[in-house]
């Protein structure tokens, strides 16, 4: 017993482990090309893109540790069934059930790091988010220019370009500037420049040694003049912080809300949790390989059954956000539908167990004719 449950254990964790880098790496590289595509588009800065991601990996931890542990149970025990280990186990007089305590061994850990995750970590998480976007939208035009790309102001009026900044982005190098005033456009290149703050709090790009170039609008006329030194206002934009929203709120002020939006957020964070703990229950019984079926078929239906269970629990939380159902019946149809589903699939499997040895002879014989 202590061999069996060993081995198991062991081959859990490796490929629980395997399984969680993948889908860390896959919801990387998706979110990541998302942030660059809303950088491309001037939605936010260059430099904003490690913070965010940051935040948003945090928010996708409990889903992503979740699906991974279900995976692995079911992968480690599909190869069990497929190489004739779970036989041998079943001959040796270790029934269906017998699995389950030393897999919870291994998934009441994880399931307790998703709990806390989903109360406490990913509320904060989504509040730093907001909170940072906020800071993102209140920062001056020169903050979100970077270096070597073309910038246009927010309101349309004025073009950057700077070539380099130094360290704590205070003086650049190389600036060209475009605005358009009075009908009228104007061209300023310097070599340098610095920013510098007035006593009022204004905020001045201080170009040195350049030019500009004016021209009017239809017109083929260009005046320029050079300058030792040339200061443009930089414009600020003060955003009102934005109230925290459901996603962003603590736990223990879902607690004490009243609204139909907070009862249904505080549904969703402990739904994830418990329908990591049906998951990996369901995925002992799944596991089942009939050898006549392909080798995928189970996994295929599997990761169904997550992307469903996930999907109707959206579905009952709009309805409770809505007030189309209590929150006092919550998800819990949902849970208990799934759960049922388990006993359903335990009782199936635990009456096919007694033909299970009869069915390893017959493969054992015919492997050797």
């Amino acid at each position: 017993m202590k061999i069996f449950k060993k081995s198991l254990s062991l081959e859990l964790i490796s490929t629980a482990g395997g399984i969680f880098l993948i889908l860390l790496g896959i919801v990387i590289a998706q979110r990541a090309g998302f942030l660059v595509r809303s950088v491309a588009k001037g939605f936010i800065p260059n430099d904003a893109i490690g913070t965010l991601l940051g935040f948003n990996m945090i928010k996708f931890l409990p889903m992503i540790l979740s699906l991974a542990i279900f995976l692995a149970v079911l992968l480690t025990l599909t190869r069990w069934h497929r190489d004739s280990e779970m036989v041998i186990w079943f001959s040796a007089g270790l029934g269906l059930n017998q699995w389950v305590r030393p897999i919870l061994s291994f998934a009441l850990p994880v399931i307790l790091i998703i709990t806390l995750l989903s109360l406490l970590v990913m509320p904060w998480a989504t509040q730093k988010a907001e909170e940072y976007r906020v800071q993102l939208k209140n920062r001056d035009e020169l903050s979100s220019v970077s270096p070597g790309v073309f910038k246009e102001s927010r309101n349309g009026d004025r073009i950057y370009f700077v070539e380099s900044f130094d360290k704590l982005g205070f003086e650049v190098k190389n600036i060209f500037a475009q605005t358009t005033q009075h009908q009228k456009t104007g061209v300023i290149v310097a070599a340098s420049g610095n920013r510098e703050k007035d006593k009022n709090g204004d905020n001045f790009l201080v170009l040195e040694k350049g030019r500009r170039y004016e021209s009017k609008l239809n017109s083929a006329e260009v005046s320029t003049t050079e300058f030792e030194r040339y200061a443009i206002r930089i414009e600020t934009k003060e955003s009102a912080p934005e109230p925290n929203t459901t996603q962003g709120k603590s736990t223990q002020s879902l607690l004490t809300d009243n609204k139909s939006a907070d009862k249904a957020e505080l549904q969703w964070r402990l739904a994830i949790p418990i329908s990591a703990f049906i998951l990996v229950l369901l995925a002992i019984p799944l596991s089942f390989v009939d050898p006549r079926a392909g080798r995928s078929l189970n996994i295929m239906f599997a990761l169904l059954i997550f992307i469903v269970y996930n999907n109707i629990l959206s579905i009952f939380q709009a309805w409770i956000t809505q007030d189309r159902i209590s929150h006092i019946v919550g998800l819990w149809p949902v849970h208990l539908t799934f759960l049922a589903l388990t006993f359903y699939l335990f009782y199936r499997r635990n009456h096919l167990l007694p033909l299970l040895p009869q069915w390893f002879k017959k493969r054992a014989l015919s492997s050797t004719h």
